[in-house]
């Protein structure tokens, strides 16, 4: 295998009759050779079409594209629009064959493509068929076409991807830009390198570069990968007994207990429910999705004590995991610009790059396995400074509306506001503030999905290997630094500095507006170079990866290529109360006024 388009250069040019068996099956009923008994018994309707001087393939050409022919020889719309457009232009001139055989074209695109796997992609989706002297102009018309839709078809996967975001999920978005075939096809004519340009296409990014040699080295046994987490593991089955709500600063035989059953560093023995304690079991109830107030209550005895979860682990082949990587580079911007932002979301980090190289890295709290963080790229336009947190309609509906029948008092606790109005809209809401969910700052980059990075209260969350614990939105561990390295690089006359923006902290919300946005990629890499060219494989979270293998390896590859259509969004859409469904003078009069009042949620 080779591991760029440098080493395939130098490969021979491949000979005709070396081709694999699959290959020939796949291309045996498209181009039908003539056999020498067949000449000898002179024409016949089979060779009555053989190479004369009164036919030609560029004849042959114009009736194939300018018939309904071309339809069933090329599926895509865009392809059979492009192929008219460039032969039409160029008088049905063959790229790939002339009067007797294919050219030296063709033989550099074969040695290319038969080496795709090299890019992360299959060498089987571009088949190159192959003819000698004693085929018929029908034929080689036919497989003029051929080698024009498998390099159209590769340029369009390696540009794009072999898979669509959209049979991935529905939290993915990214502007796609697929190769004019018309401009492709001028390229391949004008260049005497083929396999330059078809390689061309990939993705110019370092961390796809960087990919591309390490499935290289695992093809050849030479790379051993870092797993992040190792192996599969279980939680150790202890169990919590029963007893009355431990809270911080309490002692108790059963904190020693908890503090195995969690894993807790230092004296597994200490019996006082410390500061410790009390985050690791909020972290604990946080991933769980029990209240998080870090005591030690019924509810959370029983989640410890439920059945024994195993941790997900890298049990696919990790060439897979490494095309799977290489396959959503993809989907990325070819520029990403500069400065910019990387989130991978499997890392649980943020990299602000500068000129191309890591300028500076922190840790991040993602959104959990029931609430993904979204993959999207998009701009940051402004940063928040005392941001008012206006809950999102779909936690309202989902989480708050059901707390506050429970228990009426359970918002004004942690700081929320509730503003009810005629129109049946719900709005929940919290003031700036140094307990707001968002912390004391926000960063912003207007996206579909509604998700932003922001400061939280919530520290002792960074201290875990596993940071998938939020809605969706990304935590950063230290804003205040974020903020700074972000507006050294676009606005360094301003001489911002963490001292200055936390001097800014108050009650009231503050933009500050960048001249320059800086996009921000929010990406899924299960599989990258670190800095010292390891290979790190991380745990994949949210199943990104067995979804696009299962699709690479089974009967949708065949059509995945194909955007699918998605319901819209309705996540932003406003909570109401459907008026006529209930009575009273008030949104809280509806909540707890008891079994006689109903309602329906739009």
């Amino acid at each position: 295998m080779f591991a760029s388009y440098a080493s395939v250069a130098q490969v021979p040019l491949v000979d005709p009759t070396s081709l694999p068996p699959l290959m020939e099956k796949e291309v045996a009923p498209a181009v039908r050779q003539v056999t020498p008994a067949e000449l000898n018994q002179g024409p016949t309707a089979n060779t009555a079409q053989a190479i004369s001087a009164e036919s030609s393939v560029p004849n042959k050409l114009r009736e194939l594209i300018t018939s309904s022919a071309l339809d069933r020889l090329v599926s895509r719309k865009t392809d059979r629009e492009g192929i008219a457009a460039y032969y039409s232009a160029h008088n049905y001139a063959p790229l790939w064959v002339n009067n007797n055989s294919v050219n030296e074209r063709a033989k550099s695109a074969i040695a290319y493509l038969s080496q795709a796997d090299a890019v992360g992609l299959d060498p089987n989706d571009y088949p190159t068929p192959d003819v000698n002297s004693e085929v018929t102009i029908d034929a080689l018309a036919k497989t003029e076409l051929k080698f024009t839709v498998s390099a159209l078809t590769f340029v369009r996967h390696a540009q794009i991807g072999r898979i669509h975001f959209t049979r991935v999920g529905r939290d993915i978005q990214y502007e796609l830009v697929a190769p004019d075939p018309t401009d492709v096809l001028s390229r391949l004519a004008e260049s005497n390198d083929v396999g330059k340009v078809l390689d061309a296409f990939n993705p110019p990014h370092a961390g796809f570069k960087a990919l591309r040699d390490k499935l290289a080295e695992l093809r050849k046994g030479s790379a051993a990968p870092d797993v992040k987490p190792s192996g599969m593991s279980e939680e150790p089955q202890i169990s919590v007994p029963d007893g009355k709500i431990l809270r911080p600063g309490m002692r108790d035989t059963r904190v020693a207990v908890l503090r195995k059953r969690l894993d807790i560093p230092g004296n597994k023995d200490d019996l006082l429910y410390d500061e410790a304690v009390r985050d690791a079991v909020k972290a604990f109830q946080t991933e769980n999705d029990i209240g998080a107030d870090g005591n030690l209550g019924p509810n959370t005895v029983r989640a410890l004590n439920g059945e024994r979860r195993e941790t997900r682990a890298q049990l696919v082949n990790p060439i897979d995991t490494i095309v799977v990587n290489m396959e959503r580079w993809r989907w990325l911007p070819r520029d990403l610009g500069n400065p910019y932002v990387i989130v991978n979301v499997p890392d649980y980090t943020l990299t602000l790059y500068n000129e191309g190289h890591a300028y500076w890295k922190t840790k991040l709290v993602v959104g959990k396995p029931a609430l993904p963080t979204p993959m999207v790229s998009a701009d940051m336009k402004f940063i928040t400074i005392n941001p008012t947190w206006n809950v999102p309609q779909s936690i309202i509906e989902k989480e708050y509306l059901p707390a506050l029948q429970e228990d009426p008092r359970a918002l004004d606790r942690i700081g929320l506001k509730v503003d009810y109005t005629r129109d049946g809209s719900i709005r929940i809401w919290q003031p700036p503030g140094a307990a707001n969910a968002l912390g004391r700052i926000r960063f912003n980059f207007p996206n579909k999905f509604l998700v932003y990075q922001h400061d939280t209260p919530d520290k002792y969350l960074f201290a875990r290997e596993r940071r998938a614990y939020s809605h969706g939105c990304m935590r950063v561990e230290n804003p205040l630094t974020y903020a700074e390295k972000l507006l050294s690089l676009v606005v360094p006359d301003e001489n911002y500095s963490e001292a200055r923006l936390e001097q800014m902290f108050g009650g009231k919300e503050i933009n500050i507006n960048l001249p320059r946005f800086i996009p921000v990629h929010l990406t899924y890499q299960t599989a990258f170079v670190d800095e010292q060219g390891k290979l790190q494989l991380r745990e994949d979270v949210y199943g990104r990866d067995s979804r696009m293998i299962a699709v690479l390896k089974g009967s949708e590859r065949t059509v995945a290529d194909s955007a699918m259509e998605r319901r819209s969004n309705n996540s932003s859409r406003p909570a109401h109360i459907y008026r006529g469904y209930y009575r009273g003078p008030s949104f809280f009069g509806f909540l707890f006024a008891g079994p006689r009042w109903s309602a329906r949620w739009r």
